[in-house]
């Protein structure tokens, strides 16, 4: 999060009739770049020089972009978002593009340095400014900076600035995939360093795209300027409300200003007061300062206390006390450790506990998936989908391996409301290439997003990747009998780079993560002590769930259909009622391909459109052949499995769970999956039901054990929690149960046994929150399959949900 200062840069500078916003990130290229295109040849184009003979079109493009959003613009290509026609992209994963502009040289001193800067270059790019080759680029998920200084001409003089980017695809295809490779995502991506998702997933389409799609600035740095302030948490007492923070900070130091010319000053403050207010004589270009700080506010996690943030500065002074450079940013004063075990077992039982401050905290949270297929999308979708992880009370957010990283604006939401962040490195599902250079690539990748990201008390975890060690183990692979242990990036690369650059946070190396002694063992998903819960995805009470051994669950979820708007908005009106042949249930093209069918009518697809079905008759025993029927059938089920899929594990919290992030938040496109809220931000019924399902007090009632069901209140606050309850059968209005609760502080309480129940039904849970405000919950008891209608009346008799 660096601010640099801009003293020497004049406030605005012309280019045309156009006016390039000076901002504290730097000097803004954002906007309207030139776009030529054409299909790449055996030997990709890579400089201006070899442009001689191409043919190519030309459109214009937005900067952030993405290349297939400027097609759409300039109406080459039809909506990708609608039904099938996402197939039309396909032959533009074989072409070339290139970015360019001009733009005016700022005012800058001899002694000053400039870079130019890229958020995001997706992926494969050379870099030409002036006709100087300045630099490349094989990484979509990190920044890039060169120093342009050279290359530039003086102030006032017109730049040109061209990007040429070669097809990511035809690069994966000139390697041969390592054995280990060959699994669940497509082999030609496990050598580019892109989002996994985009070569197809389960959840989102394949859509490998190119463009510029975060923001590109020129900066002006002078000669001294700041390189890195890195601020952490090394101890925090919160009885005594005392804590010691440690600055590690880098400056550039050209050595005629050495020697006692320049100082620094550090402060930090919270509402106007200052907790340190202290300088420092530069003598060296790196420097560790300690703070031990009386008197402080921790931050905490989502009900377990504020998440209070302090503002830190670091200011660079000349010999006159003037402003040289600056950095400031939001802090949060806390430790944080994962108390883990290699297995877990009935003899020797296992452990996966988040500890904050010395307080175990218990995990209800989710899994943030991509925002967008078209990643430049990604920041106008933030608030919205942010939005409802706080309304759903989530105290954590697993950031996906098969994803970007999320820029700071993500962590900057998560940082003020108390929000935790498991942050997975980008590599998912299968076993990535082992060599030197690959290696090297990932070393990269992860000095630049720790670097970039750790002084952010919100995350919690660094994770090695998303089932790559399951994907040994389970998968295709598993005849092999390879361990996944022996893997040198998650194993040797990763951790090697954190133990260098953030060594404060706990780091996993793989979720599920395969432990030598777990493979020298058991090797059984019955002695992981964190997992993910797919497995057959029938009913959603099969021993599956209701007998796994895990302690946390990192992924679980089940599939529920979009409202009827959103399925009229993503399908053409001939589409849209699902079944070609009802009799046969035989999908039209379109639901296929929102299903998510990676390849038109051939090539992988999850078949989740089945999966649903199957689901609905498990519950219900028939499945409507009305649409209507069927979606509130559909988003019934979903909605009942997640809910007791959460309580299932905060009625058992700490003996043993410990805690539960579901999937997931939202669609990143408009398909037909897990999400609770669609690409259209409707929410599904899961969404109510979770929302009832995480308040910090919770009453619920677990499935009947020796002939009653557990009345369960738990506290995820850190005060004892006193309260009211009354459990009401809905159909009689009989009130089975009314009575107070006492809580202690992040504990529960079995409050009564109420006796199990003939026939089926819906119990109704009234009882007072933490705050005395009324709350609500439900049960729904009895086996299925339940009648439909009937359960649609129950519940709307409840009063809870608006029900049709």
């Amino acid at each position: 999060m660096k601010r640099t200062a801009f003293s020497l840069v004049c406030s605005v500078i012309l280019f045309g009739i156009n006016i390039f916003p000076v901002t504290a990130e730097g000097i803004s290229l954002n906007g309207t770049w030139t776009l030529d295109f054409w299909e790449q040849k055996r030997t990709p184009v890579v400089s201006p020089e070899q442009m001689q003979g191409i043919e190519y079109e030309t459109i214009q493009a937005s900067v952030p972009g993405n290349v297939e959003l400027d097609l759409l613009s300039a109406g080459l290509v039809a909506d990708p978002e609608i039904g099938s026609n996402v197939y039309l992209l396909r032959p533009f994963e074989g072409y070339q593009w290139r970015y360019s502009r001009s733009f005016v040289s700022p005012e800058y001193s001899r002694d000053d340095e400039v870079f130019l800067c890229f958020g995001g270059i997706d992926c494969y790019a050379e870099i030409y400014l002036n006709g100087s080759h300045i630099g490349s680029s094989a990484n979509m998920l990190i920044e890039h900076e060169y120093d342009v200084t050279d290359a530039l001409l003086p102030p006032g003089g017109e730049n040109r600035l061209e990007v040429y980017i070669r097809s990511s695809v035809m690069e994966g295809r000139k390697n041969i995939p390592p054995v280990i490779s060959f699994n669940f995502a497509q082999v030609e991506s496990v050598y580019s360093r892109r989002a996994p998702h985009t070569y197809g997933w389960d959840i989102m389409p394949r859509l490998v795209s190119a463009g510029l799609w975060r923001d590109v600035t020129l900066d002006v740095r002078t000669p001294v300027h700041i390189v890195d302030a890195h601020w952490y948490t090394v101890a925090a007492d919160a009885e005594r409300k005392t804590a010691s923070l440690y600055l590690d900070y880098t400056v550039t130091l050209p050595v005629k200003y050495q020697d006692g010319m320049m100082t620094a000053e550090f402060t930090v403050s919270r509402d106007g007061v200052d907790k340190v207010r202290s300088t420092q004589t530069i003598t060296s270009h790196s420097a560790r300062v300690i703070f031990n700080l009386e008197d402080v506010d921790l931050w905490w996690p989502r009900g377990y206390g504020d998440p209070a943030l302090y503002d830190a500065r670091v200011r660079i002074l000349d010999v006159n006390g003037n402003e040289v450079d600056s950095d400031s940013r939001k802090i949060g004063l806390r430790t944080v450790s994962l108390d883990m075990t290699g297995t877990n077992s009935e003899e020797a039982p296992g452990r996966f506990c988040f500890i904050v401050n010395g307080e175990k905290v218990y995990v209800h949270g989710s899994n943030w998936t991509p925002m967008d297929a078209f990643h430049s999308r990604d920041a106008a979708h933030l608030e919205k989908a942010f939005a409802i992880a706080r309304d759903l009370n989530c105290n954590m957010l697993r950031c996906w391996g098969g994803n970007v990283y999320e820029d700071h604006a993500f962590f900057d939401l998560c940082d003020a409301n108390g929000i935790m962040v498991w942050q997975d490195f980008a590599m998912g599902c299968t076993l990535y290439p082992q060599d030197p250079d690959f290696q090297k690539a990932i070393a990269q990748e992860v000095r630049s997003v720790a670097v970039k990201l750790r002084s952010h008390p919100s995350l919690v975890l660094w994770a090695g990747n998303n089932e790559n060690d399951q994907t040994l183990t389970l998968g295709t692979l598993r005849p092999f009998r390879m361990d996944p242990n022996d893997d040198i990036v998650s194993r040797v690369t990763i951790p090697s780079v954190l133990y260098e650059v953030d060594p404060t946070r706990p780091y996993l190396p793989s979720s599920p993560y395969w432990s030598e002694e777990l493979v020298s063992t058991s090797y059984s998903t019955d002695n992981i002590p964190e997992d993910h819960l797919w497995g057959p995805r029938g009913y959603y009470k099969d021993p599956f769930y209701t007998e796994a051994k895990c302690i946390f669950v990192s992924e679980i979820g089940y599939h529920g259909m979009p409202n009827r708007e959103s399925l009229e908005k993503m399908f053409p009106p001939e589409s849209v009622y699902p079944w070609s042949d009802v009799k046969s249930r035989t999908w039209n093209e379109d639901w296929l391909t929102k299903s998510v069918r990676i390849f038109k009518e051939w090539g992988y697809t999850p078949d989740r459109n089945n999966l649903m079905i199957n689901q609905v008759r498990l519950l219900f025993g028939e499945v409507p052949t009305d649409l209507d029927d069927f979606i509130f059938a559909s988003q019934s089920v979903q909605a009942e499995a997640m809910k007791f899929f959460i309580e299932k594990f905060r009625g058992h919290k700490f003996e043993p769970n410990t805690g539960m992030l579901w999937w997931n938040i939202r669609d990143g496109w408009p398909l037909i999956s897990d999400a609770i809220v669609d690409w259209y931000n409707s929410p599904k019924m899961a969404y109510w039901f979770i929302r009832n399902a995480q308040t910090d007090v919770c009453a619920l009632m677990n499935d009947a054990v020796d002939g009653s069901y557990p009345l369960v209140v738990v506290n995820d606050t850190r005060k004892a929690a006193d309260g009211n309850v009354t459990v009401t059968d809905v159909n009689s209005g009989e009130v089975v149960f009314k009575g107070e609760y006492h809580v202690p502080a992040n504990g529960k309480t079995v409050v009564a046994s109420i006796p199990e129940r003939d026939g089926q039904g819906i119990f109704k849970i009234s009882y007072t929150g933490m705050d005395g405000s009324p709350q609500e919950n439900h049960y729904l008891y009895g086996k299925a399959p339940y009648d439909l209608n009937e359960y649609r009346r129950l519940l709307k008799k409840t009063r809870m949900f608006n029900v049709k």
